[in-house]
């Protein structure tokens, strides 16, 4: 099994494991919705980049705690009281409050991206209100799902900034209209299930919260099932080819391949297809 729980206790975070090979993380900050503040996101980053390289575990579900947000986004209250927001300090020059600011920016983005780094596949469950930073950490997710009462908007708009953690580089890739993508960035608008489930935002709808966790739980199950070295190689090479043409991501998974088709994994794999069994995989 995995390292144990307590090992892995992180400000406003609740870090599980389910079931074998499974993580379950909990964004934990429920009665302000799950808004994220600084030390929040510093922390999603530090868990799954452990998560990556831990040798048990092969998937990951990321969810929010209460019933109310999966996160509402950004603590603005506490961003713009010494925080990003803060514009009352003219001690520096334009320039370098900017340098600073764009340090911020990209500190911030790593951590996001550090969701779509993870060697292991995460599956995001977006309920309640998930706006602004929720679309940012959902897209950075492999497989999205979220419930019929899910609330979703891109927000920052909203807030005077163009969103600057991920949304508007990924979402373009994630959903089948980049019209609707542009619509819903520039208008800041509410959306529900239906409608992100038809763009393809998501994949996958519960009819509510609980129903919506046993769904990504099954999910996480079924792929930690499968062979890890597969598995992480399988998301290692989707991720690089969505941003590339056909010829490089062929190249690419030829070179990959060259050394992963050596695993025992495929052996194991065939040998319990044949014998109706199943399949026992080491730690990677």
């Amino acid at each position: 099994m995995a390292d144990p729980q307590d090992s892995y206790e992180y400000k406003y975070f609740n870090v599980t494991f389910p079931s074998e090979h499974v993580a379950h993380v909990e964004i934990n900050r429920p009665e302000k919705l799950n808004a994220f503040v600084e030390v929040m996101w510093q922390n999603l980053s530090k868990i799954f980049t452990r998560l990556s390289t831990n040798p048990t575990i092969r998937a990951i579900l990321l969810t929010g705690a209460g019933p109310r947000a999966f996160t509402s986004g950004l603590d603005v209250v506490a961003a713009s009281q010494g925080g990003t927001f803060d514009h009352n300090d003219n001690s520096q020059d334009v320039a370098r409050r900017a340098v600073a600011l764009r340090r911020h920016a990209i500190e911030f983005q790593a951590c996001i991206t550090a969701v779509e780094k993870c060697e292991k596949p995460v599956i995001a469950l977006l309920h309640g209100l998930a706006y602004g930073l929720a679309i940012d950490i959902a897209l950075a997710a492999d497989i999205r799902l979220c419930t019929n009462t899910t609330q979703m908007s891109v927000r920052e708009v909203d807030i005077g900034i163009a969103a600057d953690i991920g949304t508007l580089s990924r979402l373009p890739h994630a959903v089948g209209s980049l019209s609707w993508a542009k619509e819903v960035c520039l208008t800041g608008r509410v959306f529900g299930a239906d409608e992100a489930l038809r763009v393809g935002l998501v994949s996958g709808v519960g009819k509510d919260k609980g129903e919506a966790v046993e769904m990504g739980l099954q999910m996480a199950e079924v792929i930690a099932a499968k062979s890890p070295v597969a598995v992480v190689g399988t998301k290692e090479i989707l991720n690089y080819s969505k941003d590339r043409t056909v010829e490089e991501g062929l190249r690419y998974t030829a070179v990959w391949n060259s050394a992963m088709l050596q695993t025992e994994d495929i052996k194991s794999a065939m040998l319990s297809g044949l014998q109706k069994t199943t399949p026992k995989f080491s730690k990677l």
